[in-house]
């Protein structure tokens, strides 16, 4: 994966170990939560790009923007395919269609790689975004069932 320039300036790359707390903190606005010694090693496993991968979207005046990835193998489709894991825009740059520049890259690295498919779920709190996603291709299919493991 390269740096990609984009028309408003904006740069597209695979994130590096100095951006690890710009891109929690961004994570940290999403979720609520405060980043963890686990969220380090996912990082440190995303910058590897054996499971996972890290892209961010910057300017001159520093990162704006990030988006995870995870690569899942199954027998279905032979190989890999690919999750949307997190999507995030500071707040300052809102409509610099960073959303639209960071989600067409993770699509952009995906095929390269070889993934037969991405997806990626809505939640409650990012079902009003299913418009912007179908505008990138996504489809709705299926409802998602989890079970979470996490002590409360």
């Amino acid at each position: 994966m390269t740096v990609v320039t984009h028309d408003n300036g904006v740069r597209t790359r695979p994130a590096t170990a100095a951006d690890r707390l710009h891109c929690f903190e961004l994570i940290e606005t999403l979720t609520g939560r405060q980043a963890t010694a686990a969220w380090a090693e996912v990082f440190q496993s995303h910058l590897q790009g054996a499971r996972g991968a890290i892209v961010v979207a910057e300017n001159d005046d520093g990162i704006l923007g990030c988006a995870t990835v995870s690569y899942n193998l199954a027998i279905r489709y032979g190989g890999e395919y690919c999750e949307l894991e997190e999507l995030i825009v500071d707040q300052s740059a809102r409509g610099l269609n960073l959303g639209r520049i960071l989600v067409q890259r993770t699509i952009d690295d995906a095929r390269e790689r070889g993934c037969a498919e991405m997806g990626l779920y809505l939640v409650p709190t990012t079902e009003g975004n299913r418009g912007f996603y179908e505008k990138l291709g996504f489809e709705v299919l299926g409802t998602e069932m989890r079970q979470s493991f996490e002590q409360r």
